[in-house]
């Protein structure tokens, strides 16, 4: 039985995820590298994730620590300029699959309100078959519950889904149900992948 779904992560697949980019541009690297180094964002950031909201977390990462106050507050308030920009190639794979009937999820840690900010923003976030965030679901990746709970929700066996994602984690938690994966280091990659699979042809995989 050949791949009868195909699920992609988001952030860092469909658009960049990169914080510590965007506070460079607005601090400045010597900045940013203290706050991270006292502020685990990136914690404050995956409680979001699974499912806590969003302004809460971040006031509440901001009050516990005054010297970095208004640059944490940034990470709500300029929340779109750190995910950003879209990876147009894999936007391109992604309905190209659409236009193929090939069916196409989102499995992505991703905050509930969050999510909410980017789909106006990001149109293709609203054209997946299913969308499964783990914000909604209460858990995150690379627990195996969460896809269990893709396998439950969408009732395909394991080795009918085709999985991409950025985080070798996440990619090997996967692989350990039986799904087929891709480790996502650019589009041409994933481009040359899906051809392979026979899911695309070349043409149809070209930027």
């Amino acid at each position: 039985m050949g791949i009868e779904a195909v699920i992609f992560d988001i952030g860092n697949v469909l658009i960049e995820w990169q914080p510590e980019r965007h506070y460079d541009r607005v601090i400045g690297e010597t900045r940013r590298r203290a706050m991270f180094a006292s502020v685990d964002l990136h914690a404050m950031n995956d409680r979001v994730d699974r499912g806590e909201p969003f302004r809460d977390m971040v006031v509440e990462a901001a009050e516990a620590h005054p010297e970095f106050r208004d640059d944490i507050m940034r990470w709500h308030d300029e929340w779109l300029h750190m995910a950003s920009p879209a990876i147009p190639h894999s936007v391109s794979l992604l309905r190209q699959l659409r236009a193929r009937e090939m069916p196409v999820f989102a499995l992505s840690n991703f905050g509930i309100q969050t999510f909410d900010i980017a789909v106006p923003e990001y149109p293709f976030l609203g054209e997946f078959d299913r969308s499964y965030i783990s914000g909604h679901m209460g858990v995150t990746k690379p627990d195996p519950q969460i896809y269990a709970m893709v396998e439950a929700d969408c009732g395909l066996r394991p080795d009918a889904l085709l999985f991409v994602d950025d985080r070798a984690d996440n990619i090997e938690a996967a692989q350990a149900r039986g799904w087929h994966t891709h480790l996502f280091d650019g589009p041409q990659g994933w481009a040359d992948r899906l051809v392979t699979e026979g899911l695309l042809t070349e043409e149809d995989a070209r930027p």
